[in-house]
C-alpha cells in the first residue's frame, strides 16, 4: 500500500450521492507490507494527517483488511433459523475452514439469500481474520480520533464502488462481464464481475512501483526521488517516450495475460468492459494501449461518477486522483448499504 485514503459521502434531498470530502496521504515504502502494518506509529501519524487534511468532522469510520488477511467461505444452511441458532451453526461450520482456534479470530457472517441449488436453504457468507489484524485497523482509527464501526474486505469494498460505475454502462451494465483491475504499488488485482457477483479473481505481481523503478534507473534518482517526481510530474522531456511508453506497454501485456488466464480457466472467451483503478490508472495512453492489446474497451474507473460535489472539493485534483479512491468510496458507501 502506497497511501491512505479517506472519502466522506452524503446524500442530498433528491437522493443523489454527494462527495463531501476526500484526501490521500502517501506512505513510505515498508510501512505496510503485504497488508501487514510494519510501522504502526508512522502509519497512525499518516492517518491523523489525512483526516486533518480532509477536514471531516465525522467520527464513524469504515476500514478494510486486505483479502490475504481474511478467510471467506460460502456455506449452505437451513432457512428459518433464529439468530442464535444461525450463530451456533456458523461457528460449527467455521471450525472446518479456519486453521486457527476461534478464540484467535474475529468472525462474522451475513445471509446472502435463498440457495439456488437447494430448496429451503440459504447461502451464508462467513468471514474470519486473526484478531490482531482487526485490532491493528481499530488502533489506527482510534489513533486518529475515529470510531471504527465497519471492518470490511478490500475487494468487497472496491466491488461495491465498481457496481455503481457499472450501472452507468449501456443497459445499466446488466449481464455484462466487467474485468476490474486495481493497480497497486506492487501488485494488480483482477476481479471479473457480472450482475454484482464476482466470477473470478486473480492477483498479478506488477504495479506502479515498477514505473518508479524505471524512472530511477533511467535518470539516476533514488527510489524515493523517483516516486516524488512521478507524483509531481517533475520529469525530463524525454520521459513520455523513454520510460512511460514502455511501462504502459508492459502493463497492458500483464492485463492481457491475466485475461487469458480467465479465459482458459472458465467457460468465457470475452469480456464486455475493462475498468482500470488505482493511482496508475490515469497514466497517459494506458487505457488506449490496453484496448489495443486486448481488443476490449478499457476505461478509467471513476468512483465519483454521477455524484454531486461538496464545496470543499477541488474539482481538478479530485478528477485526477479519482481512480485511487475506489476502495475508499466502497467503504464510504457502507453507510448507505449496510
Amino acid at each position: 500500500m502506497s497511501s491512505v485514503k479517506v472519502v466522506e459521502l452524503g446524500r442530498n434531498g433528491a437522493g443523489t450521492f454527494v462527495l463531501e470530502r476526500c484526501a490521500l496521504e502517501p506512505l513510505e515504502r515498508g510501512w505496510i507490507v503485504d497488508g501487514n502494518i510494519e510501522k504502526f506509529d508512522e502509519v497512525a501519524d499518516a492517518v491523523r494527517r489525512v483526516v486533518r487534511k480532509c477536514g471531516s468532522r465525522t467520527k464513524n469510520a469504515a476500514f478494510a483488511l486486505p483479502a490475504s488477511a481474511v478467510i471467506t467461505k460460502k456455506i449452505i444452511l437451513p432457512s428459518g433459523l433464529s439468530e442464535s441458532e444461525l450463530e451456533i451453526q456458523v461457528e460449527s461450520e467455521a471450525n472446518q475452514y479456519i486453521p486457527f482456534s476461534l478464540d484467535e479470530v474475529s468472525l462474522d457472517f451475513c445471509e446472502l439469500g435463498p440457495c439456488e441449488t437447494s430448496d429451503g436453504d440459504i447461502e451464508v457468507l462467513i468471514a474470519a481474520s486473526r484478531k490482531e489484524k482487526v485490532q491493528d485497523r481499530q488502533g489506527l482509527a482510534e489513533a486518529a480520533g475515529l470510531k471504527p464501526v465497519v471492518v470490511d474486505i478490500e475487494p468487497y469494498a472496491s466491488r461495491m464502488a465498481a457496481s455503481r460505475i457499472i450501472e452507468f454502462l449501456p443497459g445499466g451494465g446488466r449481464d455484462s462481464l466487467v474485468a476490474l483491475f486495481e493497480v497497486g504499488a506492487v501488485a494488480t488485482s483482477m476481479q471479473v464481475i457480472c450482475n454484482g457477483e464476482m466470477l473470478y479473481e486473480r492477483d498479478q505481481a506488477f504495479g506502479g512501483a515498477q514505473l518508479s523503478q524505471m524512472i530511477a534507473r533511467q535518470y539516476g534518482f533514488s527510489l524515493d526521488e523517483a516516486e516524488l517526481k512521478k507524483r509531481t510530474a517533475d520529469l525530463p522531456d524525454d520521459y513520455a517516450q523513454t520510460v512511460l511508453r514502455p511501462f504502459t506497454v508492459s502493463m497492458a501485456q500483464e492485463i492481457s495475460r491475466a485475461l487469458q488466464f480467465f479465459f482458459t480457466s472458465t467457460p468465457h472467451n470475452r469480456i464486455d468492459h475493462i475498468l482500470l483503478a488505482g493511482g496508475t490508472a490515469s497514466l497517459q495512453g494506458l487505457t488506449d494501449e490496453i484496448t489495443e492489446q486486448t481488443s476490449f474497451a478499457c476505461m478509467v474507473a471513476n468512483p465519483f461518477e454521477g455524484m454531486d460535489t461538496g464545496s470543499h472539493i477541488r474539482a481538478t485534483k479530485m478528477t485526477r486522483e479519482a481512480p485511487s479512491y475506489l476502495t475508499a468510496t466502497g467503504l464510504a458507501l457502507r453507510r448507505f448499504y449496510q
